[in-house]
C-alpha cells in the first residue's frame, strides 16, 4: 500500500509539472486583428533570387491612433512572381514570426512559425489582404492555435 501510494504521489508531481510546463510554452487559442502601413520598400536585384525588403507600420485604431509595432518582411523571388517570405511582426508583447511561399502581395497566407515573449512558441496562420494601394495598406489576421 505504501508503496502504491508513493508512485500515485509520484506520478501526479509529475504530470503538474509537465502541465505546468506546457502551460508557460502555449499561445492561443487566440485571434489578433491589426492594419499595418508600410513606411519603406526596397527592391534589389532583378530575376529570380532578387529580394523585396519591406518595412510597415502597425496599427489598431480602436485603440489608439498611434503605432503599437512594426513589421519587417525579405522576399526572394523564385520564378515569375513567386517568391519566399519571412516577416517578423514586432508587438509590444513579444515577437510573432510568420513565412510562406506567395505569387500576390494583394491577398496571402503565411504559417506562424513562432515567436517570442506572450507569443512564445506561437503557431497557426496569417492572412494579409491589401485594402489600399499608397500608401499600401494591409488588414492583418492573426489566427494564434497554440
Amino acid at each position: 500500500m505504501h508503496r502504491t501510494m508513493v508512485l500515485l504521489v509520484a506520478a501526479g508531481l509529475a504530470a503538474a509539472g509537465i502541465s505546468a510546463w506546457a502551460s508557460s510554452a502555449q499561445t492561443g487559442p487566440a485571434l489578433i486583428r491589426i492594419t499595418s502601413t508600410q513606411s519603406r520598400y526596397i527592391h534589389v536585384g532583378s530575376g529570380p533570387g532578387s529580394n523585396e525588403i519591406i518595412r510597415a507600420k502597425l496599427f489598431n485604431k480602436r485603440i489608439t491612433k498611434t503605432a503599437i509595432g512594426r513589421t519587417e518582411m525579405r522576399c526572394t523571388f523564385t520564378f515569375g512572381r513567386g517568391r519566399t517570405c519571412l516577416a517578423t511582426y514586432f508587438l509590444a508583447s513579444g515577437k510573432l514570426v510568420a513565412g510562406g511561399s506567395i505569387s500576390n502581395r494583394d491577398i496571402y497566407e503565411f504559417a506562424i512559425l513562432g515567436g517570442t515573449g506572450l507569443y512564445n512558441n506561437a503557431r497557426g496562420t496569417f492572412t494579409a489582404i491589401r485594402t489600399h494601394k499608397r500608401p499600401r495598406r494591409e488588414f492583418l489576421i492573426f489566427r494564434l492555435a497554440g
